[in-house]
């Protein structure tokens, strides 16, 4: 399950945009209402503590994955170039709630990981972390030989996550778990 009181990493500020302190996001958050609703968001410099800020608006470019925000208190372009390579973080306590077969993939951190051999599942590994970028990939400790693999989340190869018995099922192609 997940962690209250943790922090989630929605977004980067990538560069300024326009004259009056607009940035611009590079999401990596599946719901765009982080970047459109108003309200309480956080800013991260590299590992130092977050501090609190407020959204006062957003868009979504067209055509991209990128938005463009408005922070309250900066407003110039200079302020705004400040912020390049920042963090933009929820708490985890303040995720969308979600449909019942549905999942934050945050939650699959810690699963266990089964396949099925000769008609049985066998428990492999667990998931240790998560690449989300363009895709989302597992990133897998397999325990006989605590050596980490990358697996695609998606449908073909991950077929069952059971987040409610801290499972899920993968069906890797041939060579895959050796890679």
């Amino acid at each position: 399950m997940i962690n209250k009181n943790e922090w989630l990493i929605i977004g980067f500020i990538t560069s300024c945009h326009g004259i009056n302190g607009q940035v611009k996001v590079k999401s990596l958050s599946d719901f765009e209402e982080r970047f459109l609703k108003p309200g309480i968001r956080w800013l991260q410099k590299e590992n130092e503590p977050p501090s609190q800020i407020k959204l006062i608006s957003g868009f979504k470019q067209p055509g991209k994955e990128t938005f463009v925000i408005k922070i309250e208190g900066i407003n110039t372009r200079n302020h705004a170039e400040q912020l390049k390579k920042f963090k933009i973080l929820v708490k985890t306590d303040n995720l969308p709630k979600l449909n019942k077969e549905e999942f934050h993939l945050l939650e699959l951190v810690n699963l266990k990981v089964k396949t099925l051999e000769n008609g049985e599942l066998k428990i492999i590994g667990k998931v240790i972390n998560l690449i989300n970028e363009k895709n989302n990939l597992l990133i897998i400790e397999l325990f006989k030989n605590q050596k980490q693999v990358l697996i695609p989340f998606v449908k073909e190869i991950v077929p069952l996550v059971d987040i409610k018995n801290n499972f899920l099922i993968i069906n890797p192609p041939n060579g895959l778990l050796e890679l």
